[in-house]
């Protein structure tokens, strides 16, 4: 039998780390062609073994004519859906005034850096998660009909079905022009089989994304393998791999002589731009390396809680950089990231909370339960500010990564108390690159669907739909 040996703990004879790579055709960097007589192709990227490290906006991916530039200096539009579950609290999550000079509510204050960055929006209702016959069940309900708005066949067996959900759309429409057609990622591990809720598969309830009507899109928790899935890594020969775990290798360094070469053809303000990106690429792969080191220091009797890295909001701000960094370099445009599973009976101690969520939403409007409640809720908005105020942070074109964005965050419940599924809390952050004004609170009548919303995000993407679910239109007032 053949050993694999080492030498002071090293595996030897593996492949050497950056052999010559040639560019396939249409994703090259065009070494050939000096800058000042062409431009960098949005879809450039940095090679190396295993790998593929997408750019960020550049100002050398203008075109120099006037009338290529007006066609292709605008960054693309992307989309995110972040989901909380048990509903909120009504009463202090809605605030009482519409328009630009609104008060943020208590539950929304956390949003107060970001104010002019999102848009509240009240009013929707997802009416297919209501019962319908089926019984109890709202919070398989609430996750699965969340961003598909199709009631879901009740079953705790195989034969799931609910229906394709909006992220879902729009990945099948120009999920080709991006390395990742979607990203799905979450905080509590899922679950395809069992029952979780009053008969339902637990595949509805830790899922949010749904590929067709049988396939729900299982999310990934683990930071490193969201990491890896970007750039490509989790396809590196394992021989490759251990090499590079052992000497501990920046995915930096692969692509080290494709940067030196991009960073010769560019102007002062882009290698500013590429300096920035790539400290922040290797600030988070230190940041999962520590959180990898932490785990590792478990005693092994100690059972390892859902979710790494151990900590929750640690866990939610890498998983929220990932998401920001992946929009930042168009790996992709659509992503769905769930804080919790829907029912989840997380302990949120951190926000003063010393009950579990799921029990707290059933407050039997008891005062002190309530209050906890409220302080879960405004935990919760914060992680969604910090991603609002991290895509701010990042220039791009004229404006911000944000500006060409749409953030929404909120839930398939209303009151968890009473399993409502109307006035559902709903936020959403960026301007969709120009065509959404954020700013306001916008009150629609009770019960709009919020596929109308959806019906219009389709649209600013660039995945157009007429109807979605129970859509009756597309929704106005986003702009003006």
């Amino acid at each position: 039998m053949d050993h694999e040996t080492h030498v002071n703990g090293a595996p030897q004879n593996l492949p050497a780390l950056n052999p010559p790579y040639e560019h396939p055709r249409n994703e090259a960097m065009a070494s050939t062609v000096p800058l000042h007589k062409g431009h960098l192709g949005r879809r450039t990227f940095l090679r190396g073994v295993g790998t593929a490290i997408a750019l960020p906006w550049l100002d050398a991916m203008v075109p120099r004519t006037a009338r290529a530039a007006s066609a292709a200096a605008k960054p693309p539009v992307r989309m995110a859906f972040l989901f909380s579950p048990n509903g909120v609290v009504g009463s202090s999550w809605t605030p009482t005034d519409v328009g630009a000079d609104y008060t943020l509510s208590p539950s929304l204050a956390p949003l107060a850096p970001v104010r002019d960055e999102v848009l509240v929006l009240s009013g929707f209702s997802q009416k297919k998660g209501f019962d319908m016959g089926d019984g109890a069940g709202d919070h398989a309900r609430s996750a699965s009909t969340f961003l598909t708005g199709v009631h879901p066949f009740k079953t705790a067996g195989a034969n799931i079905r609910a229906g394709v959900s909006v992220d879902q759309i729009a990945a099948a429409r120009i999920g080709r022009q991006t390395p990742l057609p979607s990203l799905e990622m979450g905080i509590d591990p899922g679950a395809t089989a069992g029952n979780c809720d009053s008969g339902y598969s637990c595949a509805y309830s830790s899922c949010i994304s749904w590929k067709t009507p049988t396939t729900p899109m299982a999310k990934e928790i683990n930071p490193k393998l969201v990491f890896e899935r970007m750039f490509g890594t989790a396809k590196m020969d394992p021989r490759e791999r251990a090499r590079r775990d052992y000497l501990r290798k920046s995915i930096l360094d692969l692509v080290r002589d494709d940067s030196a070469r991009l960073q010769q053809r560019l102007g002062t303000a882009d290698r500013r731009k590429m300096d920035e990106y790539f400290n922040g690429i290797r600030e988070l792969e230190l940041r999962i390396e520590m959180s990898s080191r932490t785990a590792d220091r478990r005693p092994p009797h100690v059972q390892m809680p859902a979710g790494v890295p151990e900590d929750f909001e640690r866990h939610v701000h890498l998983m929220s950089d990932l998401l920001v960094l992946a929009f930042q370099t168009d790996v992709t445009r659509i992503a769905t990231f769930m804080f919790a599973n829907e029912g989840s009976n997380r302990l949120y101690s951190m926000a003063g909370a010393k009950d579990g969520h799921h029990a707290l939403s059933h407050h039997r409007n008891k005062e002190e339960l309530i209050e906890q409640l409220r302080k879960i809720d405004r935990y919760l908005t914060m992680q969604y500010a910090y991603v609002v105020a991290k895509l701010r942070s990042i220039p791009e074109g004229n404006g911000t990564l944000l500006d060409n964005c749409m953030v929404l965050y909120g839930s398939g419940l209303g009151d968890g108390n009473s399993h409502t599924h109307d006035h559902l809390p709903i936020v959403i952050a960026g301007r969709g690159g120009g065509t959404i004004r954020p700013g306001r609170h916008l009150q629609f009548r009770a019960g709009t669907p919020l596929n109308n919303l959806f019906v219009s995000m389709l649209e600013r993407v660039g995945a157009p739909t007429e109807r979605f679910g129970d859509s009756t239109g597309r929704l106005y007032g986003l702009d003006s």
